[in-house]
Order: structure tokens, then sequence, then C-alpha cells
């Protein structure tokens, strides 16, 4: 994926809320404590108006987490309550529902600021891509990220074609059309994966269509790697 400039920070109204509240907790205790973190995450939270800045900001956030940085923006009651009438995420995520994989952890984001789909195998069904749309149309995400990660047992299921119990075997149709048996390892496939389940809501939805081509949403990849943290881009 392409490199994006970074436009000028600007402070969003839950930053400068959230700034107060800091201000006054100090005026109290007498005290002004961390100013240099307090400033780190005033910067860091903005609102996205773009595609690239939405990525960027993604980007970033992943680089705190593993650089053992974060600055966990947003997660205060105070900001759940100010959000409580509305919502206006900058960025969605169709991810998968593995618990090794908490969304808003790995990119550092909080209350607010990301619209997360979660399904076994980061699929893009009929009911993923109707919340997306949601999410992109209604709420104004300006980015879709589809997100798988390594070592994914819905993918290596899929792969091996194997039984299953219950209604877990229902996964792999949405998976198998990605996947060349007896051609790919399980890494190659994650990547297959996300790639085509990025291309099928494109494919599958002319709202998100839409919105790509007139330049108010991207639709990117990435694969969550366990071992490091670091989401790794995936070309689709």
């Amino acid at each position: 994926m392409s490199d994006y400039n970074n436009e000028p920070d600007r402070l969003s109204r839950r930053g400068f809320c959230r700034s107060a509240a800091w201000l006054g907790a100090g005026v109290v205790s007498g005290v002004l404590s961390r100013p240099s973190a307090a400033s780190a995450a005033d910067a860091a939270v903005h609102e996205a108006a773009t595609p690239a800045q939405a990525l960027e900001l993604l980007r970033e956030g992943n680089a705190r987490f593993v650089a053992g940085k974060t600055i966990e923006p947003d997660r205060s009651l105070a900001t759940l309550r100010s959000l409580a009438p509305q919502q206006a995420p900058w960025a969605a995520l169709l991810g998968c529902a593995d618990s090794r994989v908490p969304i808003e952890i790995l990119y550092d984001q909080g209350f607010g600021d990301l619209f997360v789909v979660r399904v076994a195998g980061n699929i893009a069904t009929s009911v993923e891509i109707a919340s997306l749309e949601f999410g992109a149309l209604v709420l104004g995400a300006k980015l879709i990220n589809v997100l798988g990660h390594t070592n994914c047992g819905a993918v290596k299921a899929a792969l091996a074609g194997g039984e299953v119990p219950g209604q877990i075997s229902t996964l792999y149709q949405h998976i198998m059309p990605a996947l060349e048996h007896h051609k790919m390892d399980l890494d190659a496939a994650i990547v297959a994966n996300v790639r085509f389940q990025a291309r099928q809501l494109r494919r599958a939805s002319p709202v998100l269509g839409r919105l790509v081509t007139d330049g108010k949403l991207a639709i990117v990849g990435g694969v969550f790697d366990l071992e490091s943290g670091v989401v790794k881009p995936v070309e689709v």
C-alpha cells in the first residue's frame, strides 16, 4: 500500500473535553501530572477527514502498540457519555472473532473511533457487508480495513477441508474461493483470504463501490501477527 503524507493535527471535540477533564483533576489535586503524556494524547486524537488520514491513524496506533507506548485515547467514562447521543467513527474494521485480536487495543484507539465487525475468518457475507455499508454510508467511516491474523483457525479448517460439528462448516463456502488447495501454506492462505474478502466488499456492494469510486472511502487489508503485534499490509 502507498504511504500517505500527514496533514496537520487538529484537536477534536473529544480531545478538547478530555484535556479539560485532565486540567480539572490537576487543579483539584494541586499538581498537573505528566503534562507531556497529556500533550501527546491530545495531539494524536483528531478526526480523519480522508481515507489516507484514517489509514495513517491506524498505522500510528499500531506502531504505538508494538512499541509499548500506547496512549489509550478516548477510553474514559466521560468520553463514552459524550458519545451516547451519536457516533461518528472514522474507520471501519472487518476482523476475525478470535479472542487474541482485540481491534481497538492493537490499534490503540477508544470509544467512538472504530466501527468494528468481527466474525470467524473475517468473511464478507451479506450480513457483514450490510453492517459495513451502514458504517461507511451512514456513519461516515473513511476507511474499511479487512484484518486477518496469523494462525487463523477458520482459514486453517477451510484449507484442511475436513468435517466439523454443527454449523462451523458454513464458514467454508465464504473462504474456499480464496484458496488453492495443495498449492499454499496457511500463511499464504490467510493473506489470500484477506485479499478475497476485501475485493468481495467492493464487488458485492454497489454502495461501497460507489464510495470508493468517488474517493470517499478506501478498502484496504492487513494481517495481524500474533507474535510481533504488527499489522502487515496486504495489497488488495
